[in-house]
């Protein structure tokens, strides 16, 4: 019988995949850095001028993903999303949350939580930003040791806390990425002897743009380069480490950011920036390292996201799934090599309570825009999401900068894409598809705003 290359690489890697995950020791170690506002093109892994040499390690040892999104293009909901394999208009963080704000519910399962079901040891060090409040910090939410901020750091006043104590009001926000890494080397040496779960999440390069001395000016490409260029040393101080403990061949190292860059920063090839649904607003690196189990200088282009890793680490790791319904999928297969892409369904793009677009394959349908660019003033008729006079429809593999529209061309897609879209939005809480019904009754602008376009009166 013959065999497909595809079939014969995919099962001589599964082999592989298999022998060595059941040659370990004990179950593997997670780390799961994460940026702030890191834009697709700001690695030197993904052609970014910035020289990034210890993340682009990870790339060249591991697996380097170009269809990997975040949940959302902002920053609260994406970190909902990564905790809970949940979209964030599910689990009640649809928008950024801020100082005093409720945060993510009790009702919400975390990967913390999955992992200690499992007997890991858990810390959340950096950027929390799904609630302030102390019911609603990661101490509160299936992690052992917090040491951190609970929201950006450019909002006032921004506390370092342990636990749930403030260790200093307003501290020097030039000093964090290192105060974090220090933090995140010292669990890693307390925590050597039994599996741990390491969430380090940075603050930077969101604004405020303050590297440290040590990294101020030299990466002679501006503060944000220099912060970037401050977060690689960081990683590469996590890697050392590790190898340092002898925990290098059995930790699972994954590395992304929370969403697309805001002023500063590069989307790569990509249209849009944060706060936009747009490739530039969602699209993130994301890098996999796991020695002897994840193939060195894999690349990998199938669809992958943030709601996935929980489901992924819960299988990998034996724990107990969530009890709640899950968005993600398990993209195992696709971190190993043992499979180039996944069956899925559509992958939907929110912005706030509003859906916006959906992706289905090398296809992504947009649905509906707001009346004007993110960040930019409201008009005087205020902020609408509104329906496209007509879907467009863009080839996101060889049109990323979603520049043109083929809905004409496949009108089987796209009523393929809006049929899935339809059976999925009944799934939601009655606040999303009460704001899914109202958008797509909305009554429109006489005259487009800001340029974009808008429907047609009905």
């Amino acid at each position: 019988m013959s065999l497909s290359r595809r079939a014969f690489l995919s099962s001589v890697t599964g082999v592989a995949v298999s022998a060595s995950l059941c040659g370990q020791q004990r179950r593997p170690n997670i780390v799961i850095i994460y940026a702030d506002d890191l834009g697709y093109g700001d690695l030197g892994c993904y052609g970014s001028p910035i020289p990034t040499p210890n993340i682009d390690l990870l790339a060249e040892e591991g697996a380097r993903f170009t269809n990997f999104y975040s949940a959302s293009p902002v920053c609260s909901p994406s970190r909902a999303a990564l905790m809970t394999g949940r979209y964030p208009t599910r689990v009640e963080v649809p928008v950024v949350l801020g100082p005093g704000d409720a945060g993510l519910p009790d009702s919400e399962t975390t990967v913390a939580q999955v992992l200690k079901s499992a007997g890991y040891r858990t810390a959340c060090i950096g950027k929390w930003h799904l609630g302030s409040a102390a019911q609603y910090l990661p101490t509160n939410r299936g992690f052992d040791e917090f040491f951190g901020v609970p929201y950006s750091a450019d909002m006032s006043p921004c506390p370092l806390i342990r636990g749930t104590s403030v260790m200093a009001p307003s501290p020097d926000l030039s000093k964090l990425t290192a105060r974090f890494t220090q933090e995140a080397t010292d669990f890693i040496n307390r925590s050597k002897d039994a599996p741990f779960f390491l969430y380090l999440a940075h603050t930077a390069p969101h604004l405020p743009l303050v590297p440290s001395a040590r990294f101020a000016g030299k990466s002679d490409l501006g503060a944000y380069a220099d912060v970037v260029q401050e977060l690689d040393w960081s990683t590469g101080e996590v890697m050392a480490a590790l190898k340092a403990n002898g925990l290098d061949s059995n930790t699972l190292v994954m590395f992304s950011s929370d969403n697309g860059p805001w002023y500063q920063g590069s989307p790569g090839n990509l249209r849009g920036r944060k706060g936009d649904t747009y490739e530039g607003g969602m699209r993130e690196p994301f890098l996999a390292r796991f020695p002897g189990v994840i193939p060195s200088g894999i690349g990998c282009t199938g669809i992958a996201t943030t709601l996935d890793l929980l489901p992924t680490l819960t299988r990998l790791c034996g724990a107990t799934p969530s009890p709640n319904q899950l968005d993600g999928v398990d993209i195992w297969p696709l971190m190993t090599g043992q499979q180039w892409d996944l069956e899925r369904d559509v992958f939907l793009y929110f912005d706030s309570v509003y859906l916006q677009c959906a992706r289905l394959g090398r296809w992504k349908l947009h649905i509906s825009r707001y009346n004007t660019k993110a960040w930019s003033p409201v008009p005087s008729v205020g902020r609408l999401n509104l329906p496209l006079p007509k879907p467009e429809l863009y080839d996101i593999v060889s049109d990323p900068q979603e520049s043109y529209d083929c809905a004409a061309a496949h009108p089987e897609v796209v009523a393929d894409i809006r049929a899935r879209v339809d059976r999925l939005i009944p799934t939601f809480p009655s606040g999303i598809i009460d704001a899914w019904q109202f958008t797509m009754s909305q009554k429109v602008l006489d005259a487009p705003v800001d340029g974009l376009p808008v429907p047609d009166k009905r």
